[in-house]
């Protein structure tokens, strides 16, 4: 979906309403196959997991991105300025990079339908392949079906019908939702917020959080 602004919370903390345009139509393109999965029954939920981290994991910098997986500005971060940060401080092993779910929701369906595909994904693999399965997603953000859900978690070496029933059963909703209560206490009210070391970064550009990241070294 595409938003005219950054996506933000309603004063209430619930649903924001957002003025969308309409989102591209068809189901994302020639190279989307059509998934024939039974997703009965439901798998069971799954209330804890650990947090999604690529880089060094014990670095006394940590990168903490809070994301809606439908989103346009959360895409935008992810495919256009994560990628630096990823090559200059997450490949060489400088900073800790998180990913922490906090479904707006942007989309009924999609934000906490993606979230939850992904967390199965790394529950069932590791963080390398749910950050591999992030990024194919919010390539595709904005045509979204179960069939693109599949095809982002086989790209990341994932099953594909196990990830379309997670996201239509909701299995990780109860460790989506903790991320998402731990962002509303820590003041976050849009997606994507990344906090350096626990401080908010003003903007989610690469320049201002690869700034940050250096005043914390």
């Amino acid at each position: 979906m595409r938003t005219s602004r950054r996506a933000v919370l309603s004063s209430a903390g619930t649903a924001a309403t957002l003025g969308v345009a309409g989102c591209l139509g068809g189901g994302g393109g020639s190279d989307i196959p059509d998934y024939d999965c039974d997703t009965s029954p439901p798998a069971e939920s799954v209330s804890e997991l650990s947090r999604p981290v690529i880089g060094d994991p014990d670095s006394d910098v940590t990168v903490a991105v809070f994301k809606d997986f439908a989103c346009p500005h959360c895409a935008t971060w992810e495919l256009e300025e994560a990628p630096t940060i990823e090559s200059e401080y997450v490949d060489p092993g400088i900073i800790r990079y998180e990913h922490w779910d906090f479904p707006i929701p942007v989309h009924d369906t999609w934000s906490p339908g993606v979230a939850n595909a992904a967390r199965g994904v790394q529950d069932r693999q590791d963080d390398e392949a749910f950050f591999a399965f992030a990024k194919t997603a919010f390539e595709h953000h904005e045509s979204y079906s179960w069939d693109i859900v599949g095809y982002a978690a086989e790209e990341a070496g994932g099953d594909p019908c196990s990830a379309i029933r997670d996201g239509e059963s909701g299995t990780y909703e109860p460790v989506v939702s903790d991320d998402r209560a731990t962002g509303i206490d820590r003041g976050v009210q849009g997606t994507p917020t990344v906090f350096v070391n626990g401080d908010p970064v003003a903007e989610p550009t690469a320049d201002a959080v690869s700034a940050a990241i250096e005043n914390a070294r």
